[in-house]
């Protein structure tokens, strides 16, 4: 009896990155979660907590939660520009080549 592959968390994505629909979504979701650590790591670096970052942006300390979570889809310049503006920080857009 042949012994069993063990299927890695790796090789699973890698053979999945091979449908396209599955990679587009993939690179939304994964582009979604780099911008909420970046923002949880500013916020962790001002020493705010969630509510009082969301003070600070006359929100709800749940739109922070929702916004570090990765979930939340609702992104504009606007709410970028009220976060750096809280957290005394430039905000800054670049593209860059692929």
């Amino acid at each position: 009896m042949k012994k069993a592959e063990v299927r890695t968390f790796r090789r699973r994505l890698r053979e999945d990155l091979k449908d396209p629909q599955f990679r587009t979504h993939y690179r939304d979701e994964r582009q979604a979660l780099k911008l909420a650590m970046k923002i949880t790591e500013l916020r962790e670096k001002k020493g705010l907590s969630q509510q009082e970052l969301a003070k600070l942006m006359g929100t709800s300390q749940q739109a922070i939660s929702r916004i570090e979570s990765g979930e939340y889809e609702g992104f504009t310049l606007k709410t970028l520009e009220k976060l750096a503006e809280a957290t005394g920080t430039q905000l800054k857009i670049e593209f860059i080549a692929a």
